[in-house]
This record gives structure tokens, sequence and C-alpha cells, in this order.
């Protein structure tokens, strides 16, 4: 049986690279997009022993036709594609106002379209056989609203809203293409040092950061589990309770800390190169510069909140009201 095919975009580094490892090693064949021909030629040299077939295409993923064209010529020359990951993505990170229109413009061709044009030339591709798992990514719930973040933040929002809407429209074909979201906490990739900041400060993930082999894997498991979604970290239930019940204390609580829990005790950062515009240089893999928590940290995994879980643990929270509220009913009076 041949192998699948699996196309992963921004596989140069960070969590891309560390995904494109990680189907390797469940056998898949992979199409390494990205812009960095270099990082793409390493990640692609890391997986020789694994005895796969790899392709390289050096493109940019907010170009429409080049995505449509790489979707073709992976299928002539790999096969049909059964997964297409979408895990490029660039950053702008400042206060709304310090960024002008051509930062917030080229965040959201390259974060957002790239992500659509993706997704339309896999499901172009898919729906000749009616099947496949297109997986996409967003930020989890303590990363949202957070200050400075707002290219970012409203990027991922329209990515979670396109799948929202797409969903439908397979189901409505009768097509077996799963199209998931992965939400992800702060992950240690080269992602910070090259993105464009117009904070005045050093700056450094916020919460608890996650190696990028636990973002790896949550796709993995979207790819082989079919799932709707997928939330990495159990701190996503908290700050999802808070969004939901207190917003308005959680807006209070990130204006206070929001700003600090992303600023390092260095000097402020110059206002260094970064990778809007063009590709840097440099030997950047899938690690970043900060300590993570490992895939396996004490011998378990982070959690990873699938719908089936979510449903189980709020059948349990009401359960446990309902038999309190039962429990401790005021006694009627004779």
């Amino acid at each position: 049986m041949p192998n699948q095919i699996a196309v992963v975009t921004g596989a140069g580094a960070g969590i891309g690279r560390a995904t494109v490892r990680m189907l390797a090693s469940y056998g898949f064949d992979i199409a390494l997009l990205g812009r960095n021909r270099q990082r793409l030629h390493d990640a692609a040299a890391e997986l020789e022993e694994s005895r796969i077939r790899t392709l390289i295409v050096e493109l940019d993923v907010s170009d429409a036709d080049a995505v449509s064209a790489a979707a073709e010529r992976v299928e002539r020359e790999l096969g049909a594609i059964t997964v297409w990951i979408n895990a490029a993505g660039i950053a702008a990170i400042g206060p709304v106002l310090s960024l002008d229109a051509s930062t917030l413009r080229r965040v959201t061709e390259v974060t957002y379209l790239g992500s659509v044009f993706g997704t339309q030339a896999a499901l172009a591709c898919m729906r000749r056989r009616g099947c496949g798992t297109i997986v996409n990514l967003g930020i989890a719930y303590p990363l949202r609203g957070l200050p400075m973040q707002a290219a970012v933040n409203g990027a991922h929002a329209a990515i979670a809203a396109f799948c929202d809407s797409v969903r439908p429209e397979i189901r409505a074909l009768s097509d077996r293409i799963d199209l998931t979201m992965v939400y992800l906490p702060s992950i240690n990739t080269p992602r910070l040092g090259w993105s464009r900041n117009r904070s005045g400060h050093a700056l450094k993930p916020a919460g608890r950061i996650y190696e990028p082999e636990v973002a790896a894997h949550a796709i993995c498991q979207a790819v082989l589990g079919h799932h709707r979604d997928i939330w990495v970290g159990a701190s996503s239930i908290l700050s999802s309770l808070l969004s939901a019940f207190t917003p308005t204390l959680r807006d209070r609580l990130l204006a206070r800390r929001g700003f600090a829990a992303q600023f390092t005790k260095d000097a402020a950062a110059p206002d260094d190169a970064d990778i809007l515009d063009e590709t840097l240089t440099g030997a950047y893999a899938a690690h970043g510069p900060y300590e993570g928590i490992p895939l396996r940290d004490q011998g378990r995994k982070p959690l990873l909140l699938t719908k089936k879980l979510r449903v189980g643990l709020g059948a349990a929270a009401i359960t446990f009201s309902v038999l309190m509220a039962v429990m401790y009913r005021p006694a009627r009076r004779s």
C-alpha cells in the first residue's frame, strides 16, 4: 500500500518543521512548502533515515495561484494528497496604533489568507476522491485578547470563522473531508525572534510555553482522529470560562497583567529585521530560545481537549452541580 501524502506549509521552521518530523515517523510522504529554500532542504535532510519521499516547493502562501499550482505539482509528483496542514504564519506585535496599514495587511495575507488559499487548494484536490483531512491552526483561549496581539488575534479569529462556514459546505456535498482547527498555547519556536516588534520591549511568549513537538502531536492527532477541533493545554478551560461568563473581568486582568506577561527583563529590543516582507537567512529549526514543556513531562503528555473530552467534562460538571444542589437542598418545613 503506498504511503499517504501530506502537505505542510511553513515546513522550514517552527511548528511546521516539528510536524514534518512527526508525520514522517508515521510513514507519510511529505511535500514541504515555504519561502526559505535552505531551511526546507534542511528539514527534508532530517527525514532521509525515514525512507519517505519528499518534495520541496518554495512559495509564499499569500499567493493563491502559487499555492494552487503547488497542490497540482504534489499530486503529479508524489500522488493524491490525503492531508494538508496550514502551519505558515507571521506576526506583528505592538499597540494597534503602532501598526501601519501595510503591516496589518501583510499579517492578514500570510496568516489568514494563506490558510484560506491552502484550504481551497486542498479541497480542490480532495474533492476528486471525496476524502482527506485539512488542519488549520488557531490560538488557545489563554492567548486570546492579549494586548499588542490584535493583528495576530484577528487573523486567527478569521481562520476559525472561515472553517465554521466551510464545514457545512463539505457536509452538504457528502464528502468525507475533515476540516480541523487545532488551538495552540504559546509554543517555543523562533517566531518571536523574527516577528515585527513595535512594543518597545524585548518579547517572550505569554503563559505556559510548550515545545513544538506538543503542537505537532496535537496536529497528528487531528490527522489520525477525525476531530472537529482540538485544544492544547488545561489552561484553556479556565480562560474559556472567564471569557464566557465574566468577559469584563478578563479584560481587566489582561489590561493589568497582559503587557508584562509578554516582556522579558532585558533592555528594550531594537527594531530588528523581520520576515514580513522577506525571509531571513539563518539556521532556524523547530525550537526557539525559550524553555518549554516537552511532549512528555514526567511520563505524561499535555492535555488535548477534543470535543468528546469537553462534552464529558461538561456533563460531569453538570452532574456534580445537580448532586450538590440535591444534597444541600433546604429541608421543607412541616
